[in-house]
């Protein structure tokens, strides 16, 4: 399928999307803040500047974009045109979330990874789940978890 604007426009677009405080980023901050957490966000001190660090509890949170880290949902889809750019792009940050990963376990950090797709779209969880499944995360667990949309 061709691109239905220009590729000036396309590159202003793409050039316009941020990698920090996302809605994702800011719905999640404000729920934890709400509920008593306190947190850093992006610390230069760990390996991918993670979105919210949570020091008092070895924790860190990441929220992904389904898109931007090839998330296997119905937000993910590989781009028609670009093919061999955008692969090589979408499995790069993947490898290298995959590698931050295993620096957060090996340093003695606990990950919690928030998949957009739990967020928004036809697949997302009721935000009070998704907040239960974080503070449980975040007080009992000593495990690596995902929040994902549910699978229909």
């Amino acid at each position: 399928m061709a691109d239905i604007v220009d590729k000036v426009t396309r590159s202003r677009m793409m050039s316009g999307i941020g990698g920090k405080n996302t809605k994702p980023e800011i719905l999640i901050r404000k729920g934890l803040h709400a509920l008593g957490f306190r947190y850093r966000l992006y610390s230069l001190k760990l390996p991918g500047k993670p979105d919210i660090v949570l020091p008092k509890y070895r924790a860190i949170i990441l929220i992904n974009g389904c898109f931007w880290h090839a998330h296997n949902c119905h937000l993910f889809k590989w781009p028609s045109t670009r093919k061999e750019f955008w692969e090589a792009k979408i499995l790069s940050n993947k490898k290298r979330d995959q590698e931050n990963l295993k620096q957060y376990s090996d340093s003695g950090w606990k990950t919690l990874v928030i998949w957009e797709c739990a967020l928004k779209g036809k697949t997302k969880l009721p935000i009070k789940a998704v907040f239960d499944g974080i503070v449980h995360w975040i007080v009992y667990e000593r495990a690596n978890c995902n929040i994902q949309g549910k699978f229909k």
